[in-house]
């Protein structure tokens, strides 16, 4: 995906050499559609420049800082030596990831989805999460919750979280479900608080794992798991509501799963 229009002064973008002349380098830029950018010899490196070409190949993908922008005259003026090696790193990282989430909107939404849900689905993305590949991330993390808040369909909000937890790497993920516990009995209250640490467990679980429960609204509580991947949070989640459920019913009482949050307990 290119943005279109204009990149802002000040702004580092990713471009490849088109065309280098003694005067400096013309650069297309990656991310922008038609767009291409003039890098000024005095702008290619610091010091005094013999030959361009000692510096910048034609074909090379190159970091630049964007110094101005004439829309009038259709000029950009770039610059290669205002960008350290730290900012040339992050930005082409940054670059990489967006081409890995281009990718994945295409495996969330099949190769001939048409341009205006492309758009209407990134552009949510950016505006939420400020890149795609952020937006994805977010998803495979915390999944439907990441999408709560956001302006897209359900079918949209699955494709993309599905599509996130198959493609994306991610330190850690949360999953939270919820649990009902009625007791109708004289030791209820105690019965439930019992259900409740029988849900956190016993503490043998690894230190990868986290795990917490927690009161949302008569008669629901909410358990949340923090782990590596998403098939021993959820393992570590149906086992925690399990054994809630196995303590509440000896007590006489009863539990109800559910993933999502109960609305009328709001």
């Amino acid at each position: 995906m290119k943005f279109r229009g204009w990149p802002d002064n000040g702004e580092l973008v990713v471009g490849k050499v088109d065309e280098i002349a003694n005067f400096g380098v013309f650069v297309d830029l990656e991310e922008y559609e038609d767009r291409r950018g003039l890098v000024h010899i005095s702008e290619v490196a610091s010091g005094w420049i013999k030959n361009v070409r000692d510096h910048v190949r034609e074909g090379q993908t190159v970091v630049a800082k964007v110094l101005d922008v004439n829309q009038s005259s259709q000029q950009i003026d770039l610059s290669l030596k205002d960008v350290n090696e730290h900012q040339r790193k992050e930005k082409i990282q940054e670059w990489k990831n967006e081409q890995k989430a281009d990718k994945w909107m295409a495996l969330a939404f099949g190769d001939d989805v048409d341009d205006e849900q492309y758009e209407t689905v990134a552009n949510v993305l950016y505006s939420e999460f400020g890149s795609l590949y952020d937006g994805f991330e977010q998803a495979a993390i915390h999944g439907t919750e990441a999408l709560e808040d956001v302006d897209l369909s359900g079918e949209e909000k699955t494709a993309v979280v599905e599509t996130a937890r198959e493609n994306v790497s991610v330190p850690y993920v949360n999953v939270t479900g919820y649990v009902d516990l009625r007791c109708p009995t004289g030791d209820g209250v105690d019965d439930i608080k019992e259900a409740l640490r029988a849900a956190e467990g016993d503490g043998e679980r690894g230190d990868e794992i986290e795990l917490s429960v927690s009161y949302v609204g008569s008669p629901e509580y909410r358990i949340k798991v923090r782990a590596p991947d998403y098939k021993t949070a959820e393992s570590e989640l149906e086992a925690s509501a399990e054994r809630a459920r196995n303590s509440i019913e000896t007590a006489g009482g009863t539990a109800v799963y559910h993933r999502e949050r109960d609305e009328e307990t709001e």
